[in-house]
């Protein structure tokens, strides 16, 4: 399919008398064996122009970007941009640069590493030729992130770039590679780290969003760390670092710990979606929906971050219990709302679920240090509602340890606790608890207006079906709340 695009850009690209290339990530995808979704197209001379005969010749839309001199079209399913080749200048104060039309080789050199400067010819007479000036191949082979350019022109000029390198590192070191960034660059980015000011938060988010969805994310932070940018972006995560020691006792150390539990994340929703056993729910035309989950939730890999944030605040030592952190996992979730807002993500439901996350992230670790009963299934399961398989494995990859044995033993109780959730949800359908007895109901039966009373009412029957005592049915919950509602002077009017 690739090839007929490109041999069709190809003799566009002639017929306007100008020349196109393959660039970018398709390029190196191609030589590590990888599918690109996109195609990216560098023409000496107007890529909008190129585009629009491209997209009447393959009967395609194209939409249009004139501010960024862009243009984009699809062409069975896969998206190909088109940009105009081009120089660029940078001023101290801003990312954004003075661009200029130049040649292949001015845009190679923009680029910012030598993996991603690679390009392939679309001219008639070397078609498919690799044009590689600053020996992006052998840079693959050798699995190092380098830039083409000197570093500090290249971070300095636009700073995201530090970042980029991070995450190229992290997302190409799968499949059984291993990338790192070469010394000179890991140097200069911890000189240029200062200009990150110069980014918005926005871009910056984007580039950890992409580096959380990486089947190894904790690489990416720990280079975050290593080069001084991890303090820049996420200051609460660094404050986990280090081991405070007292008469000799000294506690886990938590940023190791955390980035733990975040490949652990990674590794357990990766297999749960290759056995198709995690479920995504969501609302349409009014009603819930339920798809089985293809792609890694991103914000769980947030949650798996953030699940301790809270501890520095409440790190205690006991003679004699040792180190304690009660309490971190409600510090930790009235953390994650200002987290959010200063990196400007979503404060809607996936925050929400975040929070939730982490505030509830001991409960299942509770049950199984102690008597898994039926009614704190229940309440777990109220709770968490549709999010319980996800709480579950967040709390499954929590459990870590040096000693093998109790990590085997707490992973065998944990299983326990799993078969408990399905047995109980099989007898009482908790996870989407709707209580029996509504509001309306009351206020119509007992002639009253909105109180204070039918809440507590309503109260009342929910926590009586979560402890088992009657069954979760209108019928029982009816006449309980009927009892109760005469031991508060209520009568039915009719």
């Amino acid at each position: 399919m690739e090839n007929m695009i490109f041999r069709i850009i190809s003799d566009t690209a002639a017929a306007q008398g100008v020349r196109a290339f393959v660039i970018g990530g398709y390029v190196r995808d191609a030589f590590l064996g990888r599918r690109s979704k996109d195609i990216d197209i560098v023409v000496e001379g107007s890529g909008i122009r190129l585009a629009e005969a491209v997209g009447e010749a393959v009967h395609s839309n194209v939409s249009v970007f004139r501010n960024f001199g862009t243009a984009m079209l699809r062409y069975k399913g896969v998206e190909v941009e088109f940009v105009g080749a081009r120089k660029e200048s940078y001023r101290l104060d801003s990312r954004k640069p003075i661009v200029e039309d130049g040649t292949l080789e001015d845009d190679q050199r923009r680029r910012d590493f030598t993996i991603n400067a690679m390009a392939f010819s679309l001219q008639k007479d070397d078609f498919g030729a690799l044009v590689d000036p600053f020996g992006g191949v052998r840079d693959l082979a050798a699995g190092i992130i380098r830039t083409p350019l000197d570093p500090d022109t290249t971070y300095s000029d636009d700073p995201l770039r530090m970042i980029r390198a991070v995450r190229f590192a992290t997302k190409l070191s799968e499949d059984g590679r291993n990338f790192s960034i070469v010394p000179e660059s890991l140097e200069s980015i911890r000189k240029n780290r200062d200009r990150l000011r110069i980014l918005s938060r926005e871009r910056i988010t984007e580039e950890l969003d992409k580096m959380l969805v990486c089947s190894r994310p904790s690489k990416g932070f720990r280079l975050l760390d290593e080069t001084g940018l991890l303090e820049l972006i996420l200051p609460q995560l660094c404050r986990l670092k280090g081991v405070e020691s007292v008469d000799g006792h000294g506690h886990k150390e938590n940023f190791s710990h955390t980035l733990e539990v975040l490949d652990n994340v990674a590794a357990g929703e990766a297999a749960a979606i290759a056995a198709g056993s995690l479920k995504d729910y969501g609302f349409r035309d009014g009603a819930e929906t339920e798809s089985v989950r293809t792609e890694p939730n991103l914000w769980l890999r947030w949650a798996a971050l953030l699940h301790d944030i809270g501890k520095p605040a409440t790190k205690k030592y006991d003679r004699q219990a040792g180190w304690t952190f009660h309490g971190h996992e409600v510090v930790g979730a009235r953390m994650v709302p200002k987290i959010f807002k200063d990196l400007r993500m979503p404060l809607n439901e996936k925050m929400k679920y975040v929070e939730k996350l982490v505030l509830l992230h001991l409960r299942p670790i509770a049950l199984v240090t102690e008597e898994v009963t039926d009614s704190a299934v229940r309440r777990l399961l109220f709770d968490a509602g549709n999010d319980i398989d996800d709480l579950m494995l967040l709390c499954n990859a929590d459990v870590t340890s040096k000693n093998p044995r109790k990590v085997e033993r707490l992973r065998h109780n944990f299983e326990l606790v799993r078969q408990k959730l399905v047995e109980v949800e099989a007898k009482d359908a908790i996870r989407n608890f709707k209580n029996p007895v509504t509001g309306e109901y009351i206020m119509d039966l007992f002639g009253i207006p909105p109180c204070r009373q039918i809440g507590e009412l309503k109260d009342y029957v929910k926590n009586a079906i979560l402890d088992g005592t009657i069954g979760n049915n209108f019928e029982e919950a009816d006449r309980l709340m009927r009892s109760r509602a005469e031991e508060l002077g209520l009568r039915p009017v009719r």
